[in-house]
């Protein structure tokens, strides 16, 4: 095994080992990854979130010059409890050829190859930059990002293109869907059951407002051909509403008084998400007046959050046509998950998504990446070392 790989494997058991579930600061793991810079030379700045409990980091190395790479990855973590884990799922363990531990794959391995090469990106004559970019809170809703992309071209010269290394089991991928994810709350008025006039029941107007969902679903399958984004495919090949939570009631004799639904919609590049969106404000905005005239008081509110803008193809963006050289891919590959690509495109940067390790073992039991796939990271990075050693 090269020095490098060891050093991958070195700093990825490192990195694991930061219990950085979102709920939790991410902070001890980035002033380990600023000391780890600065014993290197390499100067970073962090931008932390309003409270002041979690922060993104940027770091530059080479010159400070636009037109160069920026590789980005996240640093939290979804949760364990209720998995049954073979190991401790914050110490990273290897067996039969896999390395073993939450966010092994999903994404700190690619953290840790972008890691591992800092000391030959220190010592390259590199003539355009690579700047390393790692945020906070992608898995609850990728809030942190846009706080970090906002420096390039203002604090920052802009780069020429950005690598998400989201796991992809090192093929590129040039397009995603953007995800709005929701939150439909109904209050209406207690009663007892056997006068269920006298009350106003949250979940009746809640099983109006599902079935809509389930009408708008099979609209948007029907007409997903003719939302189709040209060049690429998606699974599956329309825009998708997801049923995710659904709570109320307190008991059967009791006219239930509140009910709350969280759902999402994942558009396909293109989609007027927005549309969407309006079309369930009308529908609740119907069933608030419906439930008004049962009770005054009640209501039915719609709020959005965890918005997360679609990737677009741009095969011809510098992005995908340097990470499909490096690969040897010749076909555009797409995933149904949101990332933060979508962000890092909507700023004007070309970019791509791919790094090391299966989307299909993330946030699961016993999350796991292998040796070879950080090896194949490892390479990936000094190909792009290698391009900025270029001017532009």
């Amino acid at each position: 095994m090269t020095s490098l790989a060891k050093e991958s494997v070195a700093l990825l058991a490192r990195l694991v080992a930061h219990r950085t579930v979102s709920s939790d600061s991410n902070l001890a793991l980035i002033s380990d990854v600023r000391a780890y810079l600065a014993g290197h030379g390499v100067e970073s700045r962090l931008v932390p979130n309003d409270d002041g409990t979690k922060a993104n980091l940027v770091a530059t190395i080479g010159p400070n010059v636009p037109g160069g790479a920026v590789l980005s990855g996240h640093t939290d973590v979804v949760p364990v409890e209720g998995q049954p884990w073979s190991s401790d799922p914050f110490a990273l363990v290897e067996r039969d050829g896999r390395l073993y531990g939450r966010g092994s794959s999903d994404m700190k391995g690619f953290i840790a190859c972008a890691l591992a090469a800092v000391p030959h990106l220190v010592a390259a004559k590199l003539a355009r930059p690579i700047h390393l970019c790692l945020s906070y809170d992608e898995e609850i809703g990728c809030f942190g990002a846009p706080h970090a992309i906002a420096l390039f071209g203002a604090e920052l010269p802009r780069p020429a293109l950005c690598v998400v290394g989201e796991p992809t089991m090192m093929r590129p991928v040039v397009a995603h869907k953007g995800s709005w994810v929701n939150e439909t709350r109904i209050v209406g008025r207690e009663a007892h059951s056997s006068a269920p006039h006298l009350g106003a029941n949250a979940i009746v107007y809640m099983g109006r407002f599902l079935v809509y969902l389930d009408e708008l679903q099979q609209s948007l399958r029907a007409r997903g051909q003719a939302d189709a984004v040209p060049g690429v495919d998606f699974d599956p090949p329309w825009t998708t509403v997801g049923i995710g939570k659904i709570s109320g009631g307190t008991a059967a004799n009791i006219v239930p008084r509140e009910c709350s639904l969280t759902w999402e919609f994942r558009a396909l590049p293109g989609v007027d998400r927005e549309a969407i969106h309006a079309g369930a404000q009308a529908k609740i905005d119907e069933l608030d007046a419906a439930i008004k005239r049962e009770a005054a008081e009640a209501g039915v509110t719609l709020r959005r959050y965890a918005n997360i803008p679609p990737m677009a193809p741009d095969l011809d963006g510098p992005a995908a046509k340097l990470a499909m050289s490096i690969t040897g891919a010749n076909t555009p590959v797409t995933v149904a998950f949101g990332t933060e690509a979508g962000q890092f495109q909507q700023a004007g940067i070309s970019t791509v998504i791919c790094g090391p390790g299966d989307i299909a073992v993330a946030h699961k039991t016993d999350e796991y990446t292998t040796r070879d796939q950080l090896a194949q990271c490892d390479r990936f990075i000094g190909k792009v070392a290698e391009w900025a050693q270029h001017p532009a």
